[in-house]
């Protein structure tokens, strides 16, 4: 067998005929009611479609600063692999859904435009784009199937005319009848036939007598698949420039080639009804910086919204059944605060703020997705090189806090639930209610995506550290066109001077634990500190191992390892009662003390070791580039610890060694 045919045999195995057959299943309107009978969602609006649709993949709820968050699993984008993951916007979002619960359940929203609000780059176009991704596929499975109508007509190629804005079935049940037949299958029928239906359903009333039974056998119903790339039941309209601005866009236009064939351009046949309204019937029409709108397009869109209907050119009005959403910059947005004729708009708008995330770990999780292990060929990112970058970008977007014994470094960490001493979760809900305009300026992740990508192409180096990235940001600031004056790009890059001591401050305490990663050294170390501590809280000696004699506890001991975590001399007898204490509760648990339980002490401990063992590695002699055999093996190991524990590689490890060499050669020196 060839090559062709097992790669066509391979297919052919794998095809699924049976789910072609159900998409693209054709019945008769009797048929279609069973269905409907068997399963009432079938018949839902656009707005419940949608909800369901979101639900459907289920909810998580979690405790934010005291706060309950509803997460919908969603906006994790299960459709390709998290590729328009939603992240750090969970209280947004959450307002976004309970906005399509109100419309699902008729309470207002579903006659208003939901306009999505916030900086560039702040997710508004992912959002809506991962909304039109997740109606498409929920069309094809059983839960979200939906159904429209199509004439026989012999005139027409393949014997049918299909809806052009593929409408419910059920609009052909006269209105006097629409009641009976909403209570028996319990389902609520609103709307009308479109014109193109409306023609056929007049013309074929009018061959059978008047019998409407006779002319719901001229119709053949079929499963609906929306579809962007086909044009089915999503829309997106976005604005050109004013003197390319028509309306028939929206609406339809006339098609002058069946004028000729039809004899008329008032019959609905010699009509397109393929303007972006009547597509997105069924389903969602977004617009694109929908306030750059000719007015003459927003008379349109508010019909369309609060009467859901739409005025095609020569024909009555429409009905049409679709979610409309926009999405729109702040500039824009003041525009139409500032407009008085825009406010019958204004008064039709539901406005959701998306504006920038300001918690470092979701900010980070942005760039991971683009630049994670696999994604880049050939080059390595050293560990916190995102995570800088991420830092910087949500620095720029927090407002100063009004505390003055509050930095705005640590506003961050406690964003980003991090301990602070003095500050409690009811500290961070109260900091978050004193900002006004909080993650609505800033940095924008798409200059920190282009500022990591110009460091990947450079092939002066095979690993991308922070510094790179970040002397990448600040060369760039100079020609940011979203950086208006010179005070914030001063501010920009002195918040960059603050990220980098504070990278300064994460690889010292790496590279210590790195050296003194001796756990058995430690555990040694721990021991004595303990016994000496014990002896000197209950008033005995303690015994010397080598002599067998009893001596003083070791005071010089204890204030070494204690010094590392800043216990000044007057709390010393506190810091060794509460070890003792820590060590005490442990044991009424049945719980064995170890170093590792108790963080602010092991924290001492490696300290003290690193103290211990820096001169022996000679960590100094890394920056005047002279190391002997010796000293070269005991890198060698502290290389493999960075490695091993940090996920640094050989190029990285070795630069980070030298880099807090020169460090603590700078401590030395002064």
């Amino acid at each position: 067998m060839s090559t062709g045919q097992s790669i066509i045999s391979l297919i052919r195995e794998k095809q699924d005929l049976d789910e072609y057959r159900d998409l693209h299943w054709s019945g008769s309107f009797a048929e279609y009611l069973d269905r409907v009978e068997a399963d009432p969602r079938i018949a839902r609006t656009a707005w419940q479609r949608l909800y369901d649709m979101i639900i459907s993949h289920g909810v998580d709820e979690y405790v934010e600063f005291k706060k309950r968050i509803k997460h919908y699993r969603f906006f994790d984008d299960p459709f390709e692999d998290g590729k328009d993951a939603v992240f750090g916007l969970d209280v947004h979002l959450q307002k976004l859904v309970r906005v399509f619960k109100s419309a699902a359940r008729g309470y207002g929203p579903e006659k208003r435009v939901l306009l999505l609000h916030g900086p560039v780059g702040s997710a508004k176009s992912t959002i809506v784009r991962l909304i039109k991704k997740g109606l498409e596929a929920y069309s094809k499975t059983p839960e979200g199937a939906l159904y429209t109508l199509s004439w026989n007509d012999p005139d027409e190629e393949g014997g049918f005319l299909d809806c052009p804005m593929h409408e419910e079935p059920m609009h052909l049940i006269p209105e006097e009848h629409r009641d009976g037949v909403a209570t028996k299958l319990s389902v609520s029928i609103s709307g009308e036939l479109c014109p193109v239906c409306r023609h056929m359903y007049k013309r074929t009333l009018d061959s059978v007598g008047g019998d409407w039974t006779k002319v719901v056998e001229a119709v053949q119903v079929r499963r609906l698949i929306l579809s962007e790339k086909d044009r089915v039941g999503i829309g997106t309209f976005q604005p050109k420039d004013e003197k390319n601005q028509d309306s028939t866009e929206l609406t339809g236009d006339i098609n002058y080639r069946k004028i000729a064939v039809y004899g008329s351009e008032s019959d609905p046949r010699a009509f397109n009804f393929d303007g972006e309204f009547n597509i997105a019937n069924r389903g969602i029409i977004e617009f694109v910086e929908v306030l750059k709108l000719d007015v003459a397009f927003l008379y349109d869109l508010l019909t369309a919204s609060q009467e859901h209907k739409i005025k095609p050119k020569k024909f009555a009005q429409c009905d049409i059944d679709q979610v409309i959403i926009g999405h729109t910059n702040e500039p824009e947005y003041r525009k139409l605060q500032n407009n008085e004729f825009m406010e019958a708009l204004r008064d039709r708008t539901i406005r959701i703020d998306v504006p920038y995330i300001t918690r470092l770990s979701n900010e980070q999780r942005i760039y991971e997705k683009d630049f994670r292990e696999g994604k880049i060929s050939g080059k390595h990112i050293a560990p916190h090189t995102l995570e800088m970058a991420a830092m910087w970008a949500i620095m720029t977007r927090l407002e100063d806090p009004k505390r003055g014994n509050l930095s705005l470094l640590q506003k961050l960490k406690l964003y980003n639930a991090k301990s602070i001493p003095g500050f409690t979760e009811e500290n961070v809900k109260e900091l978050r209610k004193e900002t006004t305009r909080e993650g609505m300026e800033g940095i924008s992740p798409r200059y920190i995506q282009d500022k990591i990508s110009n460091a990947l192409v450079k092939d002066s180096h095979n690993c991308v550290n922070p510094f790179m990235v970040l002397n990448e940001l600040a060369g760039g600031m100079d020609s940011h066109s979203l950086i208006a004056d010179a005070e914030t790009r001063k501010r920009y890059k002195e918040l960059l001077a603050e990220v980098k001591k504070e990278y300064e401050n994460l690889v010292k305490v790496e590279v210590q634990k790195a050296i003194s990663a001796d756990e058995e050294a430690i555990g040694r170390l721990c021991s004595n500190y303990i016994d000496n501590v014990k002896a000197y809280t209950q008033k005995e000696k303690v015994r010397n191992a080598f002599t067998g004699a009893y001596d003083e506890p070791n005071e010089r001991l204890m204030r070494s390892i204690e010094e590392k975590i800043d216990i000044p001399e007057q709390r010393m007898d506190d810091f060794r009662r509460e070890i003792m204490h820590f060590i005490g509760a442990l044991a009424l648990d049945g719980k064995v003390f170890d170093y590792r339980s108790n963080e602010r002490l092991r924290r001492a401990l490696e300290l003290k070791l690193f103290e211990d063992q820096k001169d022996s590695i000679k960590l100094s002699s890394l920056v005047s580039n002279v190391v002997d055999e010796e000293t070269q093996a005991k890198i060698e190991v502290v290389k493999e610890r960075l490695k091993r524990g940090y996920g640094y590689c050989d190029i990285c490890s070795k630069d980070v060694l030298s880099y807090v060499a020169s460090i603590f050669a700078r401590g030395d020196a002064q």
